[in-house]
């Protein structure tokens, strides 16, 4: 007898299919192999290009159990409802007030604001991810909406490390190079920057768009991005496209980011000697955003990427029971990397001095003038 685990799945039987189809993503436990007579080779039972929702598939009785368990059902969604109540508002208006309320667009203010909108795009889309977890697993808004959701999350994370990356080196040339980095450091060439972010960001989601993402599984219901079948070629694919993105949008960014703020740090001490009042709340700003932007990459984004790229080589190699554990770490780790948005808004106010002044103006009180009766 098999055992199958979350997301190693095994077509029902049914008399128009009469083929054993495992499948693939937390990891599978098998005994023994069952043989059943069909004409088609086993590399051609499964196309993701042209699977039917249908097929109705089997998996371990304990993936159920944590598909349907507190931790997927309760933690997680709770911690997302957290995210929507205070990411909406703050980037709500961090947002207005890079776009509306601050005139001089300065580099800065271009990164952020494309920032603020990656963060608000993400939140609304965030009700859909926790109706799913809260129905139990249960996903009830179809095929194409559910490649959008899946898609959207590495979207977010990939344009907030990039532009991140972006924020790092504008500053680093700031204050490094404050002349010679004019010519670089225009509001027109930090458009043109976000603009590339954001199709590097899109070009490198946008395969997730064409493979199929919902299951319909037994004693569960239809699952979203949460089951792959054994024996499908998207296992190698997805282990190819996230090595790709992991080595393009997560490591050369953090290289590039520790490296700049570590030379921006290093300069600012250097000229300690003679720095002013001002020049020291500066360096001090500069340290809280590096550590900042730092925490993020290291506890947000690193073991999504971490965990994700070890997960789809051990199921590549046929470490399917692996798989479980990692898959489970994983949807930790995606949850937890969701919470980058709580740390955004610092970034905002550490580095954009305009983004500080619009919150001094909007807490210092405006003084009020009586006329006078004889004016």
């Amino acid at each position: 007898m098999n055992s199958y685990g979350l997301i190693h799945v095994f077509s029902s039987l049914t008399p128009e299919h009469s083929v054993h189809d495992t499948g693939v993503i937390l990891g599978s436990n098998e005994e023994s192999q069952p043989s059943y007579k069909s004409s088609t080779p086993d590399t051609a039972l499964y196309n993701h290009k042209t699977a039917q929702i249908s097929d109705t598939l089997n998996i371990l009785e304990e993936s159920v159990l944590f598909l349907k368990g507190l931790l997927f059902t309760r933690v997680m969604p709770s911690f997302y409802i957290i995210i929507i109540l205070i990411s909406l508002p703050l980037n709500t208006l961090a947002f207005i007030a890079f776009t509306c309320m601050i005139r001089e667009k300065k580099p800065a203010v271009i990164y952020m604001s494309h920032l603020a909108c990656v963060d608000l795009l993400f939140t609304l889309l965030l009700p859909l991810k926790i109706h799913y977890q809260l129905n139990a697993s249960d996903w009830v808004f179809g095929e194409a909406a559910c490649r959008v959701l899946s898609a959207a999350y590495y979207c977010y994370m990939y344009c907030s490390i990039l532009l991140m990356m972006c924020m790092s080196v504008d500053r680093l040339l700031a204050v490094v190079f404050p002349i010679a980095s004019l010519t670089w450091r225009s509001t027109r060439k930090a458009t043109c920057v976000c603009v590339l972010v954001w199709l590097l960001a899109l070009a490198g989601t946008v395969p997730l768009l064409s493979i199929t993402q919902t299951f319909k599984i037994n004693d569960v219901g239809i699952t979203c991005h949460d089951v792959l079948r054994g024996n499908d070629p998207t296992v190698v694919f997805y282990v190819y496209l996230f090595s790709i993105l992991s080595c393009l949008y997560f490591f050369l960014p953090l290289v590039i980011t520790f490296v700049s703020y570590s030379t921006l740090i290093y300069a600012l001490s250097a000229k300690s000697d003679r720095l002013s009042t001002s020049s020291l709340d500066n360096r001090r700003r500069a340290v809280i955003m590096a550590v900042a932007v730092l925490f993020e990459f290291v506890v947000c984004f690193a073991p999504t990427n971490g965990i994700l790229l070890y997960h789809y080589v051990n199921l590549a190699n046929g470490g399917r029971r692996e798989g479980d554990s990692s898959y489970v770490a994983y949807l930790m780790a995606v949850c937890l990397g969701s919470g980058s948005v709580f740390l955004d808004p610092l970034l905002y106010y550490y580095g954009s001095s305009q983004c500080r002044k619009q919150i001094l103006l909007a807490h210092v009180p405006h003084p009020t003038f009586i006329s006078s009766p004889n004016s």
